[in-house]
């Protein structure tokens, strides 16, 4: 133990880490700069934070304040003690709804101020799109804006008072009038009136440097307005007193469709005296999909608010009447503008790839023009671009002139770190030109403090540095930030990477087959770490359910990052430090799909895991169910069922089972099937063989062994519908699909050399080397039926994502794999395509449950979602998961996350459910959860509609 850490230990009550995982953690924010600190100290109040500066001051070590750890510039970053102030100092102190104020502590998620406001028919009026992680101390720092600045303006226009600590340990609180201000910065100002009332350019999202202009007299000596910006430099913030403003009862969101990006930026200023809530843009080169959106080649998205719904859809018209437009569109459904906000809230994961797939980054993420002069800002800014070869997808604040864009810069390679520096210099200049400001949102950072001079002149900077001097006189918080900046091109994240692919299994076809590359697509916007879900959402269960970064997708990936660097994790792939962090990731998948830039833990734990035990011991668990088909294969064939069952219902040897497993004590092992579903299907009595499309129904492990009655509901369901179906073959060889019926189905189905397995638990448990043996296997098996052209209809929603996914990229060097993934269908998905004219039984009944968290992220849920309304099942289901995820909640040491996990979503839900409600759960681990945590039966689909159907029979 240092010096350091043992004096900072013995000072402070709050969390003090000095370890591998607590600096790797938070070597990086959201930008593309990466410095490692020496700890990071969780205060748990202000005299833990006075002590902290004490500790540090006393030893000449840096301070970095740091919130969500979202900034773009590098502001979060530091070679010093990082303060990680979201831990426990995030509480809301109160609101006065009279007074229209709230007071908070700095590590405040902003949305939980919104919805302590809500109620009163207030909010907070900035409200970036980082909102649902990002702090309200890290907003005062940075000076954040968001959507609606246009009409509530910056963060700096909603503070009343803060509370800050100097690094020398002074406590001030912040306010108009020369409040709290410290000795000699009222001398500084009135030393040099005259160029704080020229030099700093008029524009609303002017956010670079220092505000020294809000301590003119004319502006209210207003020192807490001139703090906000700041970045951390001039004193740590412990509260803060800010403003709320009245939210409209209704909005009306108008989607106005232009030409081009220029034309809607032109448009924007003309909309402002309308006095529109937000005027946003973007262009169609950031758009996955238009669908939903008007025509056009660029759309501003112009809300209104208003008293009623008519007052807001009122204002609404009379922006599309005001705008010359090619097409709009005016939404009033709160789901519907929530859907329409969710694109352009996503923009700044989304830009971080372009339309090929290749990397973008930030730098020059947040530059401000005046708005009447944004038009030719993006024609200039786009032509030196094209000067540069390079490319970037604009979006952003249109009506204040602010514009965001990830440009795709080589960032690995000195020629392209050189050429990031020419185009910042130079666009820099084109932003001067404008009358613009280096940065209208983020903050300067590392990114563009060195590059100050350039719209301020050299001597408004050397200002701002004798100002850093009477707050900071020893340069001890956060230094090299705004004033002496590092390079712009120095302590680059990427330099520390290998410049050459890891030897890996997974293919990584969307990087290129280069793990570093998928390790990259985390860029820190951190939409792993909200605290709630919204919709169907899932991503990230573990976070939700620990509060810790460690256990969020961004905090897995920064230790990844550090793994590959080889600074901080030294050990590589047999590090201790990523393995714990990665043991509580659910391999949910949720990243693959909600995470902005598709970050696939899943698959990276997979990857890990093989490469952390290969040629050593596994943890028991991963032999238990890891090999969990074997096992159940052998319990079928030796017809030991009802004994495994006996013996598993006796508690004692139960428990020393359980042990030898590594199964958690506290769980249920699940009851064997008395007869497989294979079995049933080969005794069956057949039906008359309809003339629909043969479909081959795939008999799944859990299908098999755990619950057949699913399968064979499925059966009842897909022959109710007139397809023909059969299983898949089970003697490899030169096989024909026979004719397909349901009576003869495949010819071979009595052999019994082989059985097809998707592979999930040896992947999911990083057994990689039998993972491809037995998906081989699977492919030799399936030969028939890929020169057929039957879907493969998988019950198992777990199952299928694995074949849709892990199969082709396990195996991408075998071409049948791909086919095969082409060929899966859902239970949902093949009734819909293969029998259009079928229409389900009429359940009308309420339904709850969640949606399958694979489902979500792989496969989609929008033809189970059409099937339930047909059959008359109303409601939504929740997202989130379900928490046992396979073998996660079964493995000792999860119970009490997998159960956390539940609570979330999931068991509050059925809870909650009304009278008669069916509780869906299509996957085995939802259901068992479900049976184990509440005591409720959860059905599939399928079977739902089966007892619908035998019910109608009976009728």
């Amino acid at each position: 133990m240092t010096d350091l850490e043992a004096a900072l230990r013995r000072a402070v009550r709050g969390e003090v880490g000095f370890d591998v995982t607590s600096r790797a953690l938070t070597t990086m924010d959201a930008s593309n700069y990466r410095r490692v600190p020496l700890g990071v100290v969780a205060p748990r109040d202000v005299d833990d934070v006075a002590a902290v500066l004490d500790v540090c001051r006393e030893r000449g070590v840096p301070v970095v304040a740091r919130g969500g750890g979202t900034s773009i510039a590098g502001q979060a970053t530091g070679t010093g003690v990082v303060l990680d102030f979201t831990r426990h100092m995030n509480r809301l102190v109160g609101i006065d709804p009279e007074a229209r104020t709230a007071v908070v502590q700095p590590g405040l998620v902003l949305d939980r101020l919104q919805d302590a406001a809500a109620p009163h028919g207030l909010r907070f009026g900035p409200d970036p799109s980082t909102h649902s992680r990002c702090t309200l101390g890290g907003m005062i720092g940075n000076n954040s804006c968001g959507s609606h600045s246009v009409a509530w303006g910056t963060t700096a226009d909603s503070v009343r008072e803060l509370t800050v600590l100097t690094a020398r340990g002074r406590r001030l609180r912040l306010g108009q009038q020369w409040a709290g201000a410290p000795d000699g910065l009222r001398g500084l100002v009135d030393g040099d009136l005259a160029r704080l009332r020229t030099g700093f350019p008029d524009l609303p999202r002017r956010i670079s440097g220092y505000a020294l202009d809000a301590l003119l007299p004319e502006n209210g000596a207003d020192v807490a307005r001139s703090f906000c910006g700041s970045e951390g430099t001039l004193g740590v913030l412990t509260e803060a007193v800010v403003g709320l403003v009245e939210s409209p009862r209704a909005r009306a969101l108008a989607v106005l469709g232009y030409a081009d990006e220029a034309g809607a930026a032109e448009a924007a200023a003309g909309l402002l005296p309308l006095g529109p809530l937000t005027v946003e843009g973007m262009a169609v080169d950031l758009v996955p999909s238009t669908e939903g959106l008007p025509r056009g080649g660029a759309w501003l998205f112009v809300e209104t608010g208003g008293d009623t719904e008519a007052e807001a859809r009122a204002r609404a018209e009379a922006v599309v009447r005001a705008a010359d437009v090619v097409d709009a569109l005016v939404v009033t459904d709160p789901a519907g503008q929530r859907t329409l906000w969710r694109i352009r809230e996503d923009a700044s994961g989304t830009a971080t790839r372009m339309p090929d797939g290749s990397e973008a980054w930030p730098g020059w993420e947040d530059c401000a023009v005046p708005p009447a002069r944004l038009g030719g800002y993006l024609r200039d800014f786009r032509r030196l671009l094209t000067a540069h070869g390079l490319r970037g997808t604009p979006y952003g604040h249109f009506g204040d002139g602010c514009i965001h864009v990830r440009i795709d810069f080589d960032l690995l390679t000195d020629a392209g770190v050189a050429r990031f520096r020419r185009f910042s210099e130079e666009l820099a200049d084109v932003v001067v030109a404008h009358g613009g400001s280096l940065s209208g949102e983020h903050g300067d950072g590392q990114a563009r403090a060195e590059l100050l001079p350039r719209m301020y002149g050299e001597e408004t900077v050397a200002l701002f540095e004798r100002a850093k001097a009477v707050w900071d006189p020893d340069d001890l918080l956060n230094p090299g930030m705004l004033v002496r900046p590092a390079p712009l091109d120095t302590n680059l994240r990427f330099s520390v990477l290998p410049r050459e692919p890891v030897d890996v299994e997974f293919g990584y076809p969307a990087d290129g087959g280069d793990f570093s590359a998928a390790v990259r697509r985390c860029v820190g916007v951190a939409k792993c770490r909200t605290t709630s879900v919204s919709g169907a959402g899932v991503m990230c269960p573990s976070f939700r359910a620990t509060g810790d970064e460690a256990h969020s997708t961004r905090g897995r990936a920064r230790l990844l990052h550090e793994m590959l660097a080889g600074e901080v994790v030294t050990d590589g792939w047999r590090s201790t430090e990523v393995r714990d962090a990665l043991d509580l990731c659910l391999s949910c998948k949720g990243c693959r799909s909600d995470c902005p830039v598709e970050v696939d833990m899943a698959t990276y734990k997979a990857e890990f895991l093989h490469h952390h035990y290969e040629g050593r011991r596994r943890p028991a668990a991963h032999y238990a169910m890891g090999w969990l088909p074997v096992w159940l294969r052998w319990a079928a064939r030796t017809r030991t069922a009802p004994v495994l069952n006996a013996l598993a219902s006796v508690r004692p040897l139960a428990a020393v089972a359980k042990r030898l497993g590594g199964i958690a004590g506290e769980r249920e092992v699940p009851r064997l099937a008395g007869e497989t579903f294979s079995g049933w299907w080969r005794g069956r009595r057949r039906a008359e063989a309809g003339d629909g499309d043969l479909v081959v129904l795939w008999p799944d492990t859990f299908t098999e062994h755990l619950s057949p009655s699913v399968g064979r509901a499925a059966v009842r369901v897909l022959e109710a519908a007139g397809l023909r179906v059969a299983l898949p073959p089970t003697l490899r060889g030169r096989a024909v699909v026979g004719d397909g019926t349901s009576r003869s189905a495949l010819s071979l189905l009595a052999a019994r050399r082989g059985r097809v397995c998707c592979g999930l638990t040896y992947v999911s448990t990083g057994q990689l080397d039998r993972a491809r043996a037995v998906m081989r296997r699977t492919l030799d098996l399936m030969a028939p039926v890929l020169e057929t052209s039957a879907p493969v209809v998988v019950l198992e929603p777990s199952c299928a994502a694995a074949l849709r996914t892990d199969l082709p990229e396990l195996l991408h060097d075998d071409p049948r794999a791909a086919r095969l993934a082409e060929r899966v269908l859902t239970f949902a998905e093949v009734l819909e395509r293969h029998a259009p004219g079928w229409s389900p039984p009429a359940v009308n009944r309420p339904a709850v449950g969640q949606t399958h968290c694979h489902q979500h992220a792989v496969l989609g849920d929008a033809a189970d979602r059409r099937l339930r309304a047909s059959a008359g099942l109303t409601g939504d289901l929740t997202g989130g998961c379900c928490g046992l995820a396979g073998n996660f909640g079964f493995e000792d040491g999860h119970y009490e996350v997998s159960a956390a996990c539940a609570e979330d979503q999931l068991l509050p839900a059925v809870r909650e459910a009304p009278d008669g409600a069916v509780v869906l759960a299509d996957g085995f681990s939802c259901r068992t959860q479900l049976e184990q945590l509440a005591g409720v039966r959860g059905r599939h689909l399928a079977e739902v509609l089966a007892e619908e159907l035998e019910r109608e029979r009976r009728r």
